[in-house]
């Protein structure tokens, strides 16, 4: 990959940076296809995220932001206009310069987290679900999981009110689904479990939830990206229970982003490339 004068930046936003796997899946694709585009990760404190996306769009170099971990929620703040799917949640993943200048907010988290869902023919029309966090993430796939039926869903966050406003936003939207905000991560009730709060990015994390509690029949989705499997993934296959690795979500993504960010003809071959994408970033930071 050469970069030129003419090179679109965008830039992948987090805090921390390290586990964010945007930038190696983009720039495969921009690279592979010939496209004059790069994304250059950048860890940013939450206290300076709004300065920051206000310098870095003042520039037309700059294409577009993908927001991770804490930023998504502040970032619905940072933008004009925002999709439905953001406007439920309450936060974006994607940013971008609308035709008249004013920034434009997207978050696609929920809707390629339904895609996995299908991928792995989970049908959650009867399932109970249980979300481990309460940030932007997590708004997204309960809105998603409101949106395709789910009949209840429980979040758990050691900060209690974000999970009652997250109910409460999201139940404004789907107010037959029940949801509620739970006070234990004990997971027997469920059939599937989320986690979708950053426990695990660090060695000396606890297990988002007691493993030993889960159904034998459940299905664990571990929404982080790096260090592939999870400790809590390793933890479900040591009792045979199955479970999903976040990057797949990314993956079905892709092609989301892509439109967003302005290459609809590279959006367009994503979904033939998703095997060697998938392979890609499960290899990449595979544990020993």
């Amino acid at each position: 990959m050469i970069i030129t004068g003419s090179t679109r930046i965008f830039y992948c936003i987090a805090d921390p940076i390290a586990q964010v796997r945007a930038p190696e899946l983009y720039n495969t694709l921009f690279d592979r296809h010939g496209v004059d585009a790069v994304m250059v990760p950048m860890q940013v404190k939450a206290e300076h995220l709004m300065e920051t996306l206000r310098a870095l769009f003042a520039s037309p170099s700059v294409g577009g932001a993908a927001l991770s971990i804490p930023h998504k929620a502040m970032g619905a703040r940072a933008v004009g206009r925002v999709t439905r799917e953001a406007s439920v949640a309450g936060a974006v993943n994607a940013i971008r310069r609308g035709e008249d200048g004013a920034l434009e907010g997207a978050l696609f988290d929920g809707l390629g987290f339904a895609r996995s869902l299908d991928r792995y023919g989970i049908d959650i029309s009867s399932r109970r679900v249980l979300i481990i966090g309460a940030g932007g993430a997590a708004s997204a796939l309960t809105a998603a999981l409101a949106d395709r039926g789910c009949p209840h869903i429980a979040l758990f966050d050691p900060d209690r009110f974000k999970a009652e406003q997250l109910a409460r936003n999201v139940l404004t939207a789907y107010p037959a689904c029940r949801i509620e905000a739970v006070e234990s991560n004990d997971p027997a009730k469920f059939d599937l479990v989320i986690n979708a709060s950053p426990l695990g990015l660090n060695p000396d994390d606890l297990l988002p939830v007691p493993v030993h509690r889960l159904n034998v029949d459940a299905f664990v989705y571990d929404i982080l990206m790096k260090g592939q499997p999870t400790p809590l993934l390793r933890a479900v296959g040591q009792r045979g229970i199955r479970g999903v690795p976040g990057f797949d979500m990314l993956v079905q993504q892709a092609g989301l982003y892509l439109n967003f960010f302005g290459f609809p003809e590279l959006a367009n071959v994503v979904a033939e490339e998703e095997a060697a994408l998938r392979q890609l970033l499960e290899e990449s930071h595979q544990l020993d």
